[in-house]
């Protein structure tokens, strides 16, 4: 991928020499930096009530330069390439040098990683052709069971080009398309409306998604759960035995435990896991990774924000805490190796350790034997909103599917049912994890620090002794 500034900026009189030069006396003195450029075009297009509600279009570029020295950072950003601006977002990072010059830290070790397409998504199929899918999810919807009263369908894709440079002359580019289909579906049995969901997404262009097998599973999928949610009863209340299923219920891990192990919060020792490096945290079998390599997965990055090439690292192995996720500035002041998890919401704001596709290995045990282990319980499939306190590691989250367990056996669904822990805690309640390792969909989104990142989640069945479930119906 060849440089090219006039793709950022197309009234960008500056060139290459002269970006490097004014990228070096911007940052002189510091410890770490660089100017990120980002140029990106985003489209969304949602379909309600048998027609199309809204379709946009959207450009943004942009430039962040960034100096570090110590803990301090500086960070400045503008939509306009110019010398001019440069030197203006340069005299609001040179304020953080209070002292002398620190020394230039290496800049990322370069890779050839692929991990994702880069067509541009955006013009892959025609407009034409987008709302006809949308159109016909409607129709097939409404087709599948008279008890649907509601369609919502909606797609986005966006095409992000970024490069960036380093004061000393390094340079690292990337171009990174991200797509999602979201269905929903509203059915009523006359006395009651329950709302069924689905998506699916990834770094990929649109073409497959265009499939009727593709699409028409994620009808049927948000129907089959509107359907399940029409029988479901209130969920009992007190401490029980849960289930978590496959997949999408990794969310838990990624809130509850996932940023816990970020390096800023173990650094800060804000983290419930902060200072704990080497000691048992979770029950043993429990192996928790962070892998940015994994290809076409929502959460995956070629190289992070800073230009750090992305890896699969381990959090904890067997019940052990091995490592944190590390941008370059935690992992510089905490006298560990950046791991490639420097991420940013756009060129507006400056990079922070964050999760790329988190999730739990495989244990040994067939899911149906923990299922069969569990007299009476909850079987967790799917989860909505959630809160969780880092410092504590206290959660609080949503089940928006859920099956009482009798005898070892999926009963009635419920409904109303919460989750109520302590991340730490939960990790030394794992009694049993199944052999069916699945990652979710593609629709996983971070926010940390009011920035907003995919991301992906993913686990085997987990068996969780004492969690209490919170309900409105008594044991």
């Amino acid at each position: 991928m060849t440089s090219d500034l006039n793709f950022f900026f197309e009234n960008s009189d500056l060139d290459e020499s002269r970006i490097d030069t004014l990228v070096g006396e911007s940052l002189a003195g510091m410890e770490d930096g660089e100017l990120y450029l980002e140029a990106s075009h985003s489209e969304s297009f949602a379909f309600d009530d048998g027609r199309l509600k809204s379709a946009s279009y959207d450009q943004t570029q942009g430039f962040g330069l960034r100096g570090v020295i110590g803990e301090s950072t500086g960070y400045a950003h503008a939509n306009e390439l110019s010398e001019a601006a440069i030197r203006r977002a340069a005299d609001t990072v040179q304020a953080v040098r209070t002292g002398d010059s620190g020394s230039l830290a290496l800049a990322p070790a370069r890779t050839n990683q692929q991990l994702y397409t880069h067509q541009n998504p955006l013009e892959s199929v025609d407009f034409g052709t987008k709302v006809k899918l949308l159109e016909d999810i409607d129709a097939y919807a409404r087709g599948l069971d008279p008890r649907v009263q509601q369609v919502s369908a909606s797609l986005l894709g966006s095409w992000k080009r970024v490069e960036i440079i380093r004061p000393d002359g390094e340079r690292v580019r990337d171009i990174r398309p991200l797509v999602r289909l979201n269905v929903q579906v509203v059915m009523t049995d006359g006395a009651r409306q329950e709302v069924g969901f689905d998506g699916s997404g990834g770094r990929f262009a649109y073409d497959h998604m265009f499939n009727d097998d593709y699409w028409q599973a994620q009808v049927k999928e948000a129907i089959r759960q509107s359907e399940v949610n029409l029988r479901s009863v209130d969920a009992p209340a007190g401490e029980m035995t849960v289930v978590l299923g496959p997949g999408w219920p990794g969310i838990l891990l990624h809130e509850a435990i996932g940023h816990g192990l970020e390096g800023d919060f173990n650094r800060k020792g804000t983290s419930a896991f902060a200072g704990l490096l080497g000691q048992r945290v979770a029950a043993p079998g429990v192996t928790v990774v962070d892998d940015g390599t994994l290809d076409d997965r929502r959460g995956s990055l070629s190289i992070d924000d800073e230009g750090t090439p992305t890896s699969e690292t381990v959090l904890i192995e067997d019940g052990i805490l091995k490592g944190y996720m590390h941008d370059r500035l935690n992992a510089r002041l905490m006298g560990h190796d950046a791991t490639g998890n420097g991420r940013r919401q756009s060129y507006a704001h400056a990079p922070m350790p964050r999760m790329t596709n988190t999730f739990m290995r495989n244990g040994h045990h067939d899911p149906a034997e923990i299922l069969a282990s569990v007299d009476d319980g909850i079987y967790a499939v799917n989860f909505g909103g959630g809160q969780v306190d880092i410092t504590s590691g206290k959660f609080v989250f949503s089940c928006t599917e859920a099956y009482r367990i009798r005898g070892g056996k999926l009963a009635e669904p419920v409904k109303g049912a919460t989750l109520i822990g302590n991340g730490p805690d939960v990790l030394t309640k794992v009694s049993m994890i199944g052999n069916d390792l699945a990652l979710d969909n593609g629709v996983g989104t971070c926010g940390k620090g009011g920035q907003s990142v995919p991301a992906g989640v993913g686990q085997p069945t987990l068996k969780i002794d004492g969690l209490t479930v919170g309900g409105t119906a008594s044991q």
